[in-house]
């Protein structure tokens, strides 16, 4: 078991030092090196070179972290919780990763993931392009000594088995990761699929894989709290790990996706799906914001002004009981890990996603006048480690 923090260094406060100043770690949070203990490390993976499409998701860390100066992190009021007073949250800098040699980067990507998990109680990834999933399972499951759950949000398979001949892509993690066995076949699934394949076959060998999949016309037809039940039922007791592609959100939320996929999921749909899976055991969690920081349309070349706005979508995973109800909190509660860790979920962590937008030039010839949202930056933040730890599981 961790040891708990009993005075945890809080992220600087908006109300003391200007969002726009201070430390540019996540949410500013405090460096990982100037804590005693932490409880889970926030670790930027900078690393693209794996996407077939739009490139740009080794910027995603750095500007995950830019754009969390926003976040007002101190004080949750859905649930009446102060996270960080009650555990040690820190930001673990970046994996160094070659961006030249896709196979030495998954060995570095893995390597320092087992080191981030042996000094905390787990961590939460920003990516980078879905190549980093492969390793970081890897690294998972070293710690965990076994194969974990998968639950998958993406609006594409990734279980291809190569692009042009190379086996370590964006689009191909959960294949190498089958090969190795790293998930559990009977309590993974994909959730949010859409969109068109290359063939059939693609359907049949995802499915020889053991996956299941929620397609995101489901969201429709069964509402969310089929959904979560679905996902539930499959994760069933066993450790989870938890892997958000953000082109799973319809581009209307996230258009700076590298492969965007129309008739996809809303933010709101997203929110209350993980919140949905309050109580399961997630052991770690990575996100893979591809952030195409300019592309041309239609043979214009546009200049980004860069007039950000930001849309932040607080996500507790949280148990719906009357000990942790608004009725019976008070405005100054903080809970108490102790008391959670008996009969409530592991983990409480919050999802972040924040849409950068760009307007283009208005050309003075006149012939196009385009205003195009372009960055679509997700990110994810644990907030609560709750009670007694085992492993890694928080």
């Amino acid at each position: 078991m961790k040891k708990k923090n009993k005075d945890t260094i809080q992220p600087v406060s908006g109300t003391i030092v200007p969002r726009f100043a201070g430390p540019s770690t996540f949410a500013r949070l405090p460096e990982l090196r100037d804590v005693e203990s932490c409880d889970v490390a926030i670790v930027g993976i900078p690393f693209d070179a794996g996407t077939s499409y739009r490139p740009g998701a080794r910027f995603g860390p750095q500007s995950i972290r830019q754009a969390s100066r926003h976040l007002r992190t101190n004080y949750h009021p859905d649930y009446d919780v102060e996270p960080f007073k009650v555990q040690q949250v820190a930001d673990a800098g970046d994996i160094t990763c070659n961006p030249f040699n896709i196979k030495e980067a998954i060995h570095q990507i893995e390597n320092g993931a087992i080191d981030l998990l042996k000094q905390t109680g787990g961590i939460i990834s920003m990516g980078g392009d879905h190549t980093i999933a492969f390793p970081l399972l890897r690294a998972v499951n070293k710690i965990n000594e076994g194969p974990v759950a998968l639950v998958h949000f993406d609006a594409h398979l990734d279980t291809w088995d190569t692009y042009m001949g190379a086996p370590f892509t964006h689009g191909t993690p959960f294949r190498r990761a089958r090969e190795e066995g790293l998930f559990l076949d009977d309590a993974s699934m994909h959730v949010g699929i859409r969109g068109p394949l290359y063939s059939r076959d693609d359907l049949k060998n995802d499915e020889s894989f053991g996956f299941k999949i929620i397609h995101c016309d489901e969201f429709q037809t069964e509402g969310i709290d089929k959904i979560v039940s679905r996902i539930r039922k499959r994760v069933g007791n066993n450790p989870l790990y938890l892997s958000i592609d953000i082109d799973v959100l319809d581009p209307a939320f996230a258009p700076g996706t590298g492969t965007p996929e129309i008739a996809g999921m809303s933010t709101r749909e997203m929110v209350n799906v993980i919140r949905g899976l309050s109580g399961l055991k997630l052991i770690s969690a990575e996100t893979v914001p591809y952030l195409s920081t300019c592309h041309i349309l239609a043979d214009l070349t546009a200049v980004p002004e860069g007039r950000p706005e930001v849309e932040v979508l607080l996500v507790l995973l949280f148990p719906n009981t009357a000990k942790f109800s608004s009725d019976n909190a008070t405005s100054t509660s903080i809970l108490s890990p102790d008391e959670a860790s008996e009969e409530l979920v592991d983990v409480f962590f919050q999802i972040a996603s924040i849409s950068v937008e760009y307007e283009l030039e208005r050309f003075p010839i006149g012939t196009y006048e385009v205003t195009q949202s372009l960055l679509s930056i997700p990110t994810i933040v644990p907030l609560y480690v709750l009670g007694e730890i085992p492993s890694i599981v928080f």
